[in-house]
């Protein structure tokens, strides 16, 4: 996977969810996300954290580093990148439920925090 492709949801690998019956929690931290501001140009930093119940799919580790990588170069700004992220993760898993935070590094004295969440209807 080269740094400049643009992130998309196939990018994300699945595997059989081991317990389809049970619901239960799986958290992801990604404390090292990268991307840039498309205003000023300057690179963003911040930790994105997934919270999902798994309906039938889990989503492998390596994808989703992968897939994160790709942001680097991308200007987007952090509400957008945000529920990009989360409307990726459910298009590629179809999780029962999801939440997505991105906690970014203060800038200029403020930091921001950014939390989308998602809700099967089956």
């Amino acid at each position: 996977m080269q740094a400049t492709e643009t992130p998309s949801a196939n990018q994300l690998e699945l595997f059989p969810n081991p317990s389809p019956g049970r619901d239960y929690t799986i958290e992801i931290v990604c404390p090292e996300f990268t991307s840039v501001c498309p205003v000023t140009g300057q690179p963003d930093f911040g930790t994105i954290t997934f919270t999902y119940t798994p309906e039938a799919m889990c989503v492998e580790l390596k994808s989703l580093k992968l897939y994160l990588q790709q942001f680097r170069n991308q200007g987007i700004f952090y509400e957008a990148v945000t529920n990009r992220l989360l409307d990726d993760f459910v298009a590629a898993a179809q999780p029962r439920r999801c939440q997505v935070v991105s906690s970014w590094t203060p800038r200029g004295g403020i930091s921001t925090i950014v939390t989308c969440n998602y809700e099967s209807q089956k």
